[in-house]
């Protein structure tokens, strides 16, 4: 099996003058819960549509599962399932009934045995009990429960998914994410894409972010944690002395914070100063310490620091 599930090597598109994807070189790993993270409008959706052929490069390249894309995606995609901008579905059909219609559209399937993969489809996504409900009646959960069965009716070893999430409730947002997680754990190659940053840190391990068509980061889970890195607070009435000594020492990114009085102070990136070290500087400076923090610095912080763009942390 490939290390690599799917990867890509300068892959960009062009809408007329605007750039929307560029020279992407990706990297998912084969197994890997993999968040491609970013704001919304950076890039994500067009990206996935490109590896899947929905869209053409307008240059670079892309390997699914060890084929070429465009050129190897009929080897390739049988063994890939995705959920790109939404299900559609027929209202006044029962799930059932939706299912065994794409898997007729399949034909490389057995139809003899359709009734049998419509069924463990169903029951993979916890949707057994409401097999025969018509689909105008499934809650916004369901029905992208129903799009992932979809996208299961055949085994898998690559799943695609565009923010599965999107516009659910908190307990849909659960049974989602929860899913994401069983499969995984079956050893399928999960690549999904989130502008929830719970999201991401909560399902997936490796992550990539996007920020205006660039991919500007990517790596482990926690390789962005790491990087996250660690600051110091001090809480003061001199913050310019503070400010002062932890340059000298230094500390990098200081910055000053508050107005006046006791809860006035001082952050900056600790690096590999000893922050025992840091208070001992402050005092013999003359500086009144009234509070000092060690903190790591979140990955929303990072995320921010990356695109420039604030980034929705609800799950």
């Amino acid at each position: 099996m490939a290390e690599v599930a799917v990867s890509s090597a300068g892959l960009t598109k062009r809408f007329g003058r605007q750039t929307v994807v560029d020279s992407l070189d990706l990297a998912v790993p084969t197994g890997a819960v993999y968040g491609f993270l970013g704001p919304n409008g950076s890039g994500k959706t067009t990206t996935l549509r490109m590896l899947l052929g929905l869209a053409s490069a307008d240059a670079g390249a892309a390997v699914v599962l060890g084929h070429a894309v465009p050129d190897g995606l009929a080897d390739a995609l049988p063994h890939v399932g995705a959920l790109v901008e939404g299900p559609a579905f027929y209202p006044y059909l029962s799930g059932a009934a939706n299912l065994a219609r794409l898997d007729a559209a399949d034909r490389s399937t057995d139809p003899s045995t359709r009734a049998e993969r419509v069924g463990a489809a169903l029951e993979r996504v916890g949707l057994s009990a409401a097999a025969g409900k018509k689909a105008k009646a499934y809650s916004l959960g369901m029905k992208q429960r129903l799009g992932i069965a979809g996208a299961l009716l055949r085994p898998r070893a690559l799943l695609v998914l565009d923010e599965p999430t999107n516009g659910l409730d908190p307990q849909g947002t659960r049974e989602v994410r929860a899913l994401v997680r069983s499969l995984a754990d079956d050893g399928t190659t999960v690549l999904v894409s989130s502008h929830l940053l719970a999201e991401v840190e909560q399902i997936c391990s490796h992550v990539g972010v996007m920020s205006r068509g660039r991919l500007v980061a990517q790596g482990t889970l926690e390789e962005f944690r790491a990087a996250s890195g660690v600051q110091v607070s001090v809480r003061t009435p001199d913050r310019t002395e503070a400010a002062a000594t932890l340059a000298r020492l230094g500390l990098t990114e200081v910055m000053v914070d508050g107005e006046t009085g006791g809860t006035a102070g001082v952050r900056a990136a600790l690096g590999s100063v000893a922050p025992e070290a840091v208070v001992a500087a402050l005092v013999a400076d003359g500086v009144r310490v009234r509070g000092f923090q060690v903190a790591t610095t979140s990955l929303e912080d990072r995320f921010v620091a990356l695109t420039g763009e604030g980034f929705d942390v609800a799950g």
